[in-house]
């Protein structure tokens, strides 16, 4: 398995559910060990779900504000993670000529589920736990100084 990234963006469409979960779970995970960012194809809107979802963790993103590919201030990245098949697409476009490995997630859009407020909100928990699983398998938590 490889070591940990330097720096990593996860991206989704609108960089208002999936991306920013990811980042968040990442931060709160590994710290400052790793430069994390999302961002999206389009910028979106804050989700109130999303925030919910991620407060019952102990994560607050009610200041998070979404961004698209094109207002990344930072393009340096080891490693992009792309959680919608739009991303993918922008991020396989972005890295043509640069050396950053990028990794496609296929990770449920939440915002497109139906039903009442405790149906929508336990699709976005498991969105939420869904990513927690796999940035821990992926980028599993070693002592601190391991790289």
């Amino acid at each position: 398995m490889p070591g940990l990234p330097s720096a990593i963006l996860f991206a989704c469409s609108l960089n208002a559910v999936r991306s920013p979960m990811a980042a968040a779970i990442m931060k709160h995970l590994h710290g400052q060990r790793i430069h994390v960012e999302s961002t999206g194809v389009r910028a979106g809107s804050l989700d109130p779900f999303m925030v919910a979802a991620m407060d019952e963790i102990g994560l607050d993103l009610t200041r998070h504000r979404a961004k698209s590919f094109a207002e990344l201030e930072d393009d340096y990245f080891d490693l992009i993670v792309t959680l919608s098949p739009e991303a993918h697409h922008r991020a396989l476009e972005m890295t043509r000529t640069m050396s950053c490995d990028v990794e496609f997630w296929p990770t449920l859009d939440a915002t497109a589920v139906d039903g009442n407020r405790d149906t929508r909100l336990d699709a976005y928990r498991a969105v939420r736990d869904a990513l927690t699983e796999r940035i821990e398998a992926r980028f599993p938590m070693g002592p601190v100084g391991e790289v």
